[in-house]
């Protein structure tokens, strides 16, 4: 049996439930993923663009799904202890799947700016929120199907046009729950011509005995001029499964900064998808992953150059240590009259051990004639020849992997353009890679043995 069927059957169940708990802009697309999920079959590890993730494992385990909407018994501001806590920023916040803000989230926020529950927004701001819900994620992707199936809520953050936010907005996405848990989350953002953001987004799982799923789509719209800085930082255990895909539209002229970081994680799979739908529009999609233990990171990147003068560049790095597995697939295809587009794409690795292993594949296809683009790829480990001449200078053989892991990410790091940030990521990933724990209270980096 499929692992979908539990959720299809689920949803045909409580279909009313579900329903009456969220609004009718989310409802109305329901029906055209539930026929989708109904036709599909799962990619199986191994597959195209698959050859590391497991689907049909990840969503196999029988989740608890919060569809009634019942207020998990934590409290966010008193067990939350964020990796960034000094940064000025406006915090709003999932608790699981549930929206929540801080006292004081909205100080400072200029007029102009919509951020809070997506359900809310859809009912009091229905023909924007039917103007821009679902037109950009893909129903074939099964992470997108099941998402629209069963999300009843997210954030949403429409920024009209010409406002410009200067304090940062956080969103933190918790994850507790005494049992098995899936969280079904989705997150809008809108940045109308002229606007400017900045995006802190940060997992944290803070129970590590229980397995959780988060489950998350993101459709992101830049609009003419608009400037959108998002920074997606993971901080969850070696029993939380994560399968996120973001979906991206740049008008002309629109400036977009992707870094997604994760230091700790239990089994993960990132998806871009990014298309132009102007000139002259700009994108940095940056990425980084530290995976020891038996961790798993997969990511997918897919670039769409459709119109003339736009400009990618994109860069992950992973180091990857004893059990655990890395894969990094991405294409930049340039469309036939692309002209003038510059794409370069670049993959770098290092490997720490014998049994960890990482999987590289970066694709261009061209279908234009005048343009600049160039992709790579790169696995080694450390440089033998630096660690030597480190330790002959008197630095210890493990403050020299140390060093040298560190100025290997340090080019993903200095991408970040939020000072704070910047400083705050460099310690944490100091303390990432010398055998620190997680962030969160309750969190622990232990290598356990799998059952």
């Amino acid at each position: 049996m499929s692992a979908l069927k539990q959720y299809i059957d689920l949803y045909r169940e409580h279909k009313e439930l579900i329903d009456g708990n969220s609004a009718h802009t989310l409802n109305m697309q329901r029906l055209d993923a539930l026929k989708t999920l109904e036709a599909m079959k799962l990619p199986p590890k191994g597959s195209e663009n698959y050859e590391t993730t497991d689907l049909e494992g990840i969503l196999a385990p029988d989740y608890g799904v919060n569809i009634a909407r019942v207020n998990i018994d934590v409290n966010p501001a008193a067990s939350f202890h964020c990796g960034v806590p000094n940064m000025s920023t406006s915090l709003f916040m999932l608790v699981n799947d549930i929206y929540a803000e801080s006292a004081n989230a909205r100080e400072g926020l200029p007029e102009g700016i919509e951020v809070g529950s997506l359900r809310y927004f859809a009912i009091n701001h229905p023909e924007i929120s039917a103007a821009y819900y679902g037109k950009l994620a893909d129903m074939e992707n099964p992470i997108v199907a099941l998402n629209t199936l069963l999300a009843q809520d997210g954030i949403v953050i429409y920024v009209k046009r010409g406002i410009k936010i200067e304090k940062p907005l956080q969103i933190v996405n918790i994850l507790q729950n005494g049992a098995p848990l899936m969280a079904v989350r989705r997150l809008l953002i809108i940045a109308e011509e002229d606007a400017e953001v900045k995006i802190l987004s940060c997992d944290h799982t803070q129970n590590p005995d229980v397995e959780f799923l988060a489950l998350q789509t993101i459709e992101m719209f830049a609009g003419r001029n608009s400037r959108i800085d998002y920074y997606d930082l993971e901080e969850s255990t070696e029993k939380t499964s994560r399968l996120s895909s973001l979906y991206l539209r740049q008008e002309d002229g629109s400036r977009v900064l992707i870094d997604g970081i994760t230091l700790y994680n239990g089994n993960t799979r990132n998806e871009y998808f990014c298309r132009y739908a102007g000139e002259h529009a700009e994108l940095r999609l940056l990425g980084m992953g530290i995976e020891d233990c038996h961790r798993h990171l997969d990511t997918y990147s897919k670039i769409d150059h459709c119109t003339k003068n736009c400009h990618t560049d994109e860069l992950f790095k992973y180091v990857v240590d004893d059990e655990a597995v890395g894969a990094f697939a991405g294409l930049i295809q340039v469309a036939p009259g692309a002209d003038k587009t510059e794409a370069y794409q670049s993959n770098r690795n290092i490997v720490g051990t014998d049994s960890a292993r990482m999987f590289s594949k970066p694709q261009l296809i061209i279908n234009a004639d005048d343009v600049k683009c160039s992709h790579g790829t790169a696995i080694g480990q450390l440089d033998e020849m630096q660690l030597f001449y480190m330790q002959t200078r008197g630095i210890p053989a493990p403050t020299a992997k140390l060093l040298l892991k560190q100025a290997f990410m340090a080019d993903v790091i200095d991408g970040v353009r939020l000072d704070g940030l910047k400083e705050r990521l460099h310690m944490l990933v100091e303390r990432r890679f010398a055998g620190g724990s997680a962030n969160c209270q309750t969190c622990r980096s232990a290598c356990a043995t799998p059952e």
